[in-house]
């Protein structure tokens, strides 16, 4: 790859020429002589081979390609400072990524609002967000590819931080035969149907949650996957309230009056990873997941102005 001829430097100096309005503001702004500014915009012309600025009266404008090249330059610089206040941050202690895998159980929602929270606090460190499905969130994080973990599962040998429960919900189609029965449902009727459960996204030792006791099963790969199913009169399912807000309200699909056991309430918690201390940004995450994990779910989310 070829290196670039101009510098960075040259780039803020065009910049401070324009928003400063001339070579002299521009030259008392950056504190250094005017003759040096008036050189360096000379020379950037002279590297670049297209004239950046032309002399109108007394004040220098921006031709059509030095508005066009100045626009780009702002991104440049601008990504180039937050680079430097990166390595800065991270001299300091500061994390450059925490990862995070969830169950794809937990609600989203309060996700977005943590990290949402997270953003303008970040310094640029990235989060990288990863959804598994039961034990699957356990093996990520045993393997240490994870910084912190929510699942539903008591993990062995990890202190695990309580939030709070999510509510799985027995449902079908409103004209699934097991609604047509038009009474109180048992185990046993269940026995005859189809059931729609989600498989564990781990290798090792896959779990099976929820009752499996009909003859028939079929296995899907998703949450989604099996509210669609469901919703379309393909068996019935235990499936998280918050994900199926929307198909209860509009009746496409309704809760089983099960004798026993039509809803659950599995607690989740908070991992973090013993193969690293933690760092501050990765503290500063944990406090906004907890803080965020009680939020309603039905209010409406604002985002925060962008920085």
């Amino acid at each position: 790859m070829k290196a670039p001829r101009v510098t960075l430097d040259q780039w803020r100096t065009l910049q401070a020429v324009v928003d400063h309005g001339g070579f002299a503001q521009a030259a008392d702004a950056l504190h250094r002589s005017q003759s040096s500014v008036s050189y360096t915009v000379a020379r950037m012309q002279e590297q670049l081979g297209v004239p950046l600025l032309r002399i109108d009266g007394r004040k220098a404008v921006l031709t059509e390609a030095g508005n066009v090249l100045l626009r780009r330059s702002r991104h440049l610089v601008k990504q180039a400072s937050q680079l430097e206040d990166l390595a800065h941050h991270m001299e300091q202690g500061w994390e450059a990524e925490v990862r995070l895998v969830v169950d794809a159980a937990y609600p989203s929602a309060r996700l977005v609002r943590a990290l949402s929270a997270f953003m303008p606090q970040s310094r640029g460190c990235r989060v990288r967000l990863r959804e598994e499905v039961l034990s699957g969130v356990e093996e990520v994080l045993h393997e240490g590819i994870a910084d912190l973990a929510i699942s539903s599962f008591s993990i062995g040998g990890y202190l695990g931080t309580e939030l709070s429960s999510v509510e799985f919900v027995a449902v079908a189609h409103p004209e699934h035969s097991l609604h047509r029965l038009g009474r109180e449902i048992t185990f046993q009727d269940l026995e005859s149907q189809l059931q729609v459960v989600i498989r564990d996204s781990g290798r090792a030792q896959p779990k099976d949650v929820g009752w499996l006791g009909a003859e028939q099963r079929w296995t899907v790969g998703s949450l989604g996957t099996a509210a669609t199913f469901v919703s379309s009169g393909l068996g019935f399912a235990w499936l998280p309230r918050h994900m199926i807000e929307r198909e209860l309200r509009e009746g496409v699909l309704k809760p089983l009056p099960l004798d026993q056991g039509g809803s659950r309430h599995p607690l989740f918690y908070l991992y973090s990873s013993k193969e690293k201390s933690l760092g501050p940004a990765t503290q500063i995450l944990i406090d906004l997941l907890r803080n965020f994990d009680t939020a309603p779910l039905d209010v409406p989310f604002a985002a925060p102005p962008q920085a």
